[in-house]
């Protein structure tokens, strides 16, 4: 028999490397011979991350269109045009069995080339709200495995599958407890928050926790403090005993572990961690991206019981009254860590191979 080939296409932020690398592995895991080929836009960061993954990959010369007046709007068509011809020549070599998106610049030529050529596509939608990209691409689909439900208000329902969104195994696999994990902190045994604002980090939630860090220590608190890459040198003079000021963290599952209550952003794969991990989560979405997707990720979870929100423009007003919710209130911690769990979909990646194989062109005997 022929080895299965697949082209999965993601990238531009890790919300949309991650499920395209875990889907690969899973598929190589089921077929160790399994070929995947990758596509990227050029200069952006899937194409130094997924070499460095033992995966090939291809760039087109592609980006998105800017939300503000800009120059490089101009050249957007003629960007789409190239990437859709060499995705055709690229999809025409390689004879794929499907094409998977996980979203990014290149998604969008890269599905549509495979559409054009008669290659089953899926589309893979994180988030609980689709972009015009995916709505664009999902009318010749074969199938949309998607993360959150009510998905029908922007896809042909008969094509959706809820899956969830693929988490990497080392959160799935995890056995440390609470106080094992702030043992290996060198934390003290009390209550712990993590704040985590992306790998680069977020502005605002830096300013917030600096802000109110004599007060989050008042309330007898110990803090595992993520700046991310771009604002470390500003607050690691902040770091103590009781603040661990960190620019990136390695171990992930020791810090989820250790955690007892969350501050985080809402990208869709940060949302689908949290659920697998299961503690008593603060969303603070970011207002700057695509379509305000992150406050409707928040929203989502929020709406089921699972999570608080609290919107950047309204932090000054909310976070004192809330965070000491969070804190004293011991029900509520175990009502929002219960009903997140319950949300978790640790079999994601397995159902969207599964599904990858229904829609696949057969193998050539």
């Amino acid at each position: 028999m022929n080895q299965p080939k697949y082209i999965i296409s993601g990238g531009g932020t890790g919300g949309h490397i991650f499920p395209a690398v875990a889907i690969a592995d899973a598929l190589k895991q089921e077929h160790p011979e399994t070929s995947i080929l990758f596509i990227g836009a050029k200069g952006k960061m899937e194409m130094e991350k997924i070499p460095k993954l033992g995966y090939n990959i291809k760039g087109l010369w592609i980006s998105g269109i800017q939300r503000k007046i800009d120059l490089s709007n101009l050249l957007f068509p003629i960007k789409l045009f190239f990437s859709l011809i060499k995705a055709v020549f690229i999809i025409i070599k390689f004879k794929p069995n499907a094409v998977i998106g996980t979203g990014g610049f290149a998604s969008a030529p890269t599905l549509k080339a495979a559409q054009w050529l008669g290659y089953p596509t899926l589309i893979q939608e994180q988030n609980s709200y689709a972009g015009v990209t995916n709505k664009w691409l999902s009318a010749k689909a074969k199938s949309i495995c998607v993360a959150y439900p009510n998905m029908e208000t922007y896809f042909p329902k008969q094509k959706l599958k809820f899956t969830g969104n693929p988490i990497r195994k080392s959160l799935l696999k995890n056995t440390l407890n609470s106080s094992q994990a702030k043992q290996n902190l060198q934390l003290e045994q009390k209550l712990t928050l993590f704040i985590i604002g992306g790998s680069l980090g977020s502005k605002r939630i830096n300013e917030l926790i600096d802000s109110h860090l004599n007060w989050l220590l008042s309330k007898d608190l110990q803090l595992i403090w993520q700046t991310g890459k771009m604002y470390y040198q500003t607050y690691q003079s902040k770091h103590s005993k009781s603040v661990k000021v960190k620019q990136f963290i390695e171990d992930m599952n020791l810090v989820y572990s250790a955690a007892d209550i969350i501050i985080s952003r809402a990208g869709a794969g940060t949302v689908s961690e949290l659920a697998t991990v299961g503690k008593p989560v603060l969303f603070i979405p970011s207002p700057n991206v695509a379509e305000n997707h992150q406050y409707k990720n928040a929203k989502s979870v929020c709406r089921q019981n699972a999570a608080v929100m609290i919107e950047e423009q309204n932090l000054e007003a909310e976070f004192q009254d809330l965070m000491s919710q969070l804190i004293t209130d011991q029900n509520l911690k175990l009502k929002l860590a219960r009903n997140f769990k319950n949300l978790a979909k640790p079999e994601a990646t397995q159902h969207i191979v599964d599904e990858i194989k229904r829609i696949q062109k057969p193998l050539r005997q």
